[in-house]
């Protein structure tokens, strides 16, 4: 007899990391990989659109008061105030098309968000935290970016220490000293986890 799959929840992945650890890398690798059967969760922002971004492919792009409501209404799983009057979040309804399509969520998300969506799903989120081998290596990427003034990169480098500090909190820490190693880490931590 077949398992009935209709009402199954998929799993949650979650990526997080500082700036320039490589994570939206190793995340789309995951994406290309068919039987891990993942969907990438589109979040949602308050800030302008940007260059050649789409709307429904890059982010969902809403005006602040529209963010707002939103949050009044309880529609977010998770959402935060990155700047002022810049917010980011993660929609309910996001979920819910990605696990109506039977599917598997994965999230390329900062630290706090990451967080919050381990906590409102334990059972069904794996957390996993990317770490630069060091402070001075992820400078070093931040900076061949050539995207950034030095400015920004400061910033960026001061918000990565606090963001290192929460790495115990996550349930899997992976160093990516060696892209090709760090891809086939994570590869087999969400396979593991998806078959569970």
């Amino acid at each position: 007899m077949a398992k009935q799959e209709t009402n199954k929840k998929g799993k949650l992945i979650v990526f997080s990391a500082p700036s320039g650890s490589g994570k939206t890398t190793i995340v789309r690798h995951l994406l290309g990989v068919k039987k891990l059967n993942l969907e990438f969760s589109i979040s949602a922002t308050s800030r302008e659109i940007r260059g050649i971004e789409v709307d429904g492919k890059d982010y969902y792009y809403l005006s602040l008061q529209e963010f707002k409501n939103k949050i009044k209404n309880d529609e977010f799983l998770e959402w935060e105030e990155v700047y002022r009057d810049n917010f980011y979040g993660t929609l309910k309804t996001e979920v819910e098309r990605i696990w109506a399509m039977g599917k598997n969520v994965i999230f390329d998300i900062d630290v706090s968000g990451g967080l919050r969506i381990k906590r409102k799903f334990p059972n069904e989120t794996l957390a996993i935290f990317i770490k630069p081998p060091s402070i001075d290596a992820l400078k070093i990427r931040l900076k061949n970016r050539k995207t950034e003034s030095e400015d920004k990169i400061n910033m960026r480098i001061a918000k990565a220490s606090a963001e290192l500090a929460t790495a115990p909190l996550f349930d899997i820490v992976v160093v990516n000293d060696d892209l090709e190693k760090a891809l086939i880490q994570a590869e087999k931590l969400v396979s593991d986890f998806v078959k569970q």
